[in-house]
């Protein structure tokens, strides 16, 4: 109870956190300069339609009144309309939200699955040639570019060994559509279709595996340094004088103490990722939400920015409230810490 409690206080907070964001993010949107429906028209329209558009959009009204009208439109789930593409910006979101959940997905499982055995081999072999060799790797990761390795990637795998595609989705001559969960690779298996499936990995990796590399040596190091500060606790040296097999200590009295950082910083990159993969999403020619966010910056589509952001700004959230329970069902001593 006095978790849940927690909980609630922290959805509470999360809320606030979101009509702050709503509040930046209107106000910068305005305070752009240049006038977006002079953009969406071009220089050739007439002041006559350029007013009319701005009417359609309730550009003409005050900024408080416009406000206004932007929050309860949030709240129907109504984005406004893109100057960009003239649809609802909900519907263009919708159709990209996909793509990039799919790609940071794959990005984050990547990440964690070779970041978390490498912090454990570094730790266990402490200052030996494992230890060394893991953590080049996660400094060569860190300090590499995105972009950088996406191009490296693209031109490797790509252009001279030609064992993986470098662009889009799905070959052009491959016809499907993800209806059901937006997602390719889970929509294929639920269609039985295990030739789009297949597609859908391959055209999935090299972008993946480009966001990947910095935040798997980011969870390298973390896990490396919590099990090394775990390995020095009491209970370790007495589990070593008991006998206990090494494997046993090291993945049942170590590495569970050590996972909460690694599990934290999993939940922040994941939610980081949403809406800041587009430099990667462009390389590869991604048609994910933040390559629809940076074209819209681009032209100035106030109404596509600001969904882009509110949507990116709920995702944080959201992932940051299930890293807590998370974190809480890994860690009893964060649920004894929500009693208070």
């Amino acid at each position: 109870m006095e978790f849940l409690l927690f909980m609630i206080r922290r959805v509470f907070w999360s809320l606030l956190v979101l009509f702050g964001l709503s509040v930046v993010i209107f106000a910068i949107a305005r305070g752009m300069p240049g006038d977006p429906v002079r953009l969406a028209l071009g220089p050739r329209a007439s002041a006559e339609q350029v007013e009319q558009l701005r009417e359609t959009m309730g550009f003409n009204k005050p900024l408080i009144q416009q406000y206004g009208i932007y929050v309860s439109g949030l709240a129907g789930g109504d984005l406004g309309l893109s100057l960009l593409t003239k649809r609802p910006v909900a519907s263009d979101i919708r159709e990209t939200f996909a793509a990039t959940f799919e790609l940071v997905l794959m990005t984050i499982t990547i990440a964690f699955v070779l970041g978390v055995p490498l912090g454990v081999a570094a730790a266990r072999w402490k200052d030996r040639w494992p230890d060394n060799l893991v953590r080049l790797i996660a400094i060569f990761s860190a300090v590499t570019p995105s972009f950088f390795l996406a191009i490296l990637l693209q031109i490797l795998a790509g252009y001279v060994l030609h064992i993986l595609p470098t662009t889009g989705r799905l070959p052009p001559n491959m016809a499907f559509t993800p209806d059901i969960t937006g997602l390719l690779s889970v929509d294929s298996l639920l269609r039985g279709r295990l030739d789009v499936f297949g597609e859908a990995f391959r055209y999935l990796l090299l972008p993946s595996l480009a966001l990947a590399a910095a935040t798997m040596g980011q969870i390298a190091r973390i896990t490396r340094s919590s099990m090394i500060d775990v390995a020095s606790q009491d209970y370790i040296e007495a589990s070593r004088a008991f006998g206990i097999p090494e494997r046993v200590r090291v993945f049942k009295y170590m590495l569970r103490p050590s996972f909460v950082p690694p599990l934290t910083i999993s939940g922040l990159e994941f939610a980081s990722l949403i809406g800041n993969a587009f430099v990667v999403e462009l390389v590869f020619a991604w048609p994910g939400m933040a390559a629809y966010g940076v074209r819209t910056i681009m032209q100035k589509d106030l109404n596509a920015v600001m969904g882009v952001v509110i949507v990116s700004g709920v995702f944080f959230v959201v992932v940051n409230l299930v890293i807590d329970v998370l974190v809480g069902m890994v860690d009893p001593r964060i649920r004894i810490r929500g009693r208070r």
